[in-house]
């Protein structure tokens, strides 16, 4: 395994800290006790060598030697089959954490960051499209409490599926979406509950509070 280097922002708005996806990436690493550090690039002007990395102008991405890997989704794949700490050694359990990789990213988050996004700004004002959203997230928390009433942890063990998921969910939370689903709700407590996740964001708001001074 060569050098790991995750990229995020020199600095975001106060907002959205917390929830940028390199925190994904910073506690799949903390998790797994993987050695690595942290690069920026600037928020504002996101030039050629940025999109060089991350053709959506977007964060983070991580860099292992050579290869360079966009997406907290693909990176997290990456970094499960790099320790058993993140992924199930048995090939039916790590078929059932790259399942629910694709379910976190494809099924809940795409529900979930639209809701999410009208509440960022402010908007959730009982129109259509906010009501649609709202029945869209309903049906997939429908689906996922009996899942997770019925299991600590999606493939077993603990895994990147659970910091995909638990890391979506913690965002719906945050905006008060699982109280009518306790299931859920425990399992993001029972997530980032754990040491590594404290660590992760705790430096990803230590590195964004740091550029304020320079602003």
């Amino acid at each position: 395994m060569a050098d790991l280097t995750l990229t995020t922002f020199n600095w975001v708005p106060e907002l959205p800290r917390g929830f940028v996806r390199d925190l994904r990436v910073r506690w799949a690493l903390e998790e797994a006790a993987l050695p690595y550090r942290v690069a920026s690039v600037p928020f504002d002007g996101r030039g050629a060598a940025h999109l060089a990395h991350q053709p959506f102008g977007q964060v983070p991405w991580l860099t292992d030697g050579d290869i360079s890997i966009f997406e907290s989704g693909a990176i997290l794949q990456h970094l499960g089959e790099l320790s058993a700490k993140l992924m199930p050694t048995d090939p039916h359990g790590r078929v059932e954490a790259k399942e629910w990789i694709f379910a976190a990213l494809n099924s809940v988050e795409m529900a979930s960051l639209p809701w999410a996004l009208f509440r960022f700004t402010g908007n959730a004002d009982g129109s259509p499209a906010v009501k649609f959203f709202d029945d869209f997230l309903e049906l997939r928390l429908k689906h996922m409490e009996p899942v997770l009433a019925a299991r600590e942890w999606l493939a077993g063990s603990f895994s990147v599926a659970d910091i995909l998921m638990s890391d979506v969910l913690r965002l719906v939370d945050h905006f008060d979406g699982l109280t009518e689903h306790p299931a859920c709700r425990a399992y993001v407590a029972r997530a980032t509950a754990r040491p590594a996740f404290a660590k992760a964001h705790a430096d990803q708001m230590a590195h964004f509070a740091a550029a304020d001074a320079t602003r």
